[in-house]
């Protein structure tokens, strides 16, 4: 599938990301929430950890929300803004707050890890197709969004449902699943997930999380439920991705043009915002024309230096050394192996390799 629709309209991006960001409050050092005496301040939302990554990268990305009339609704606006990402169209509420939550410092696969959230009647959780500027979100070559915007309120998903409504000129639709039952209470999240999935043109789900919503197993299973997608990326942790190509030039049989790509191995420092890493990575590299298989390493390498960094957000590695790592063979992509600090040691190595 290719990104077409360059950027060249009033207003127009490569991505637009739609979404509530949190003020994040994580531990200085490690212990039970109960117990720790400070914590740092950050910022995380899956769809600005992605707009981030993907300015970062070198992409111009506008990001979409509503945030408090406060101090922390500031920090949001500030430090999103920081990383080069469009925040003209973020709406202040005064009347509901900015999100926060709290985290442990550990691994959130832990039994000891511990989250707060603080988002209950948020600005973000506001939104509606008739408070959110909807020309902004559709003026881009991608709109990013993901499956946690509809499940914090019925204005929230009737917005999201407006936006992947078919259109004339429609952006392509990047969609992440991010089921988070907690969030959904008592409605229906799996339909509407599934619903807004089958809507999209890119989607990026976990296996361990179609079973949970879907109770489906396995990659063509997703694909027998979620046909129309011309991507479906989905995700196997350590054991890389396939991605399901419904191109008719390519198509094998009715599920689609299977390619799976293993995962390098990583040593993690914190499984915090790999998805929304790897999601910019694989927009990154379909924004530059790039293949199936390069899309999904560069997914790969942004969500390796997620993994490998104790925060929500992470720099991705630069364009030269994605591209290095991504051209590799098969044979050495297998050897790779990348530990806390790896992107600036190999920069700084191919930077050394480069000088005379």
């Amino acid at each position: 599938m290719t990104v077409t629709g360059p950027p060249d309209a009033p207003g127009g991006v490569d991505v637009v990301a739609l979404g509530e960001s949190m003020v994040t409050f994580v531990p200085s050092a490690p212990g039970r929430l109960a117990d720790v005496p400070s914590f740092d301040r950050g910022i995380g939302g899956a769809e600005s950890n992605t707009a981030c990554m993907l300015a970062a990268a070198g992409h111009s990305v506008r990001w979409i929300s509503r945030v408090g009339a406060d101090a922390f609704g500031d920090h949001l606006v500030r430090a999103i803004g920081a990383y080069g990402v469009d925040v003209s169209s973020v709406d202040r509420d005064p009347a509901r707050p900015t999100g926060i939550y709290f985290r442990t410092a550990g691994d959130r696969a832990s039994d000891a890890h511990e989250v707060a959230y603080y988002r209950a009647g948020s600005a973000a959780s506001a939104m509606t197709p008739g408070n959110v500027d909807v020309d902004a979100a559709l003026a881009g070559r991608i709109l990013h969004l993901s499956g946690i915007t509809p499940a914090l309120s019925d204005g929230c998903r009737d917005l999201v449902r407006a936006l992947t409504a078919p259109r004339p000129a429609r952006p392509l639709i990047s969609f992440d699943v991010n089921y988070r039952a907690g969030l959904w209470g008592d409605r229906d999240g799996s339909r509407t997930l599934l619903d807004l999935a089958r809507a999209a043109d890119i989607v990026f789900v976990g296996e361990d999380e179609a079973e949970e919503a879907w109770g489906l197993r396995g990659a063509r299973a997703v694909r027998e439920a979620l046909p129309e997608p011309g991507l479906l990326v989905v995700k196997q942790g350590r054991g890389g991705a396939v991605v399901l190509d419904r191109d008719p030039g390519d198509c094998e049989d009715a599920h689609g043009t299977a390619t799976h790509v293993p995962a390098p191995r990583v040593e993690v420092t914190a499984a915090v915002g790999a998805g929304d890493a790897f999601a910019a990575g694989f927009l990154s590299a379909a924004l530059r024309g790039l293949p199936v298989r390069e899309r999904v390493r560069y997914g790969h390498l942004f969500a390796a230096a997620a993994l490998t960094d104790p925060g929500d957000l992470a720099p991705p590695p630069a364009a030269a050394l994605a591209d290095r790592l991504a051209a590799l063979d098969d044979a050495a992509w297998g050897r790779l192996r990348l530990g806390p600090g790896w992107t600036t040691a190999m920069e700084r190595a191919d930077e050394e390799v480069r000088t005379p």
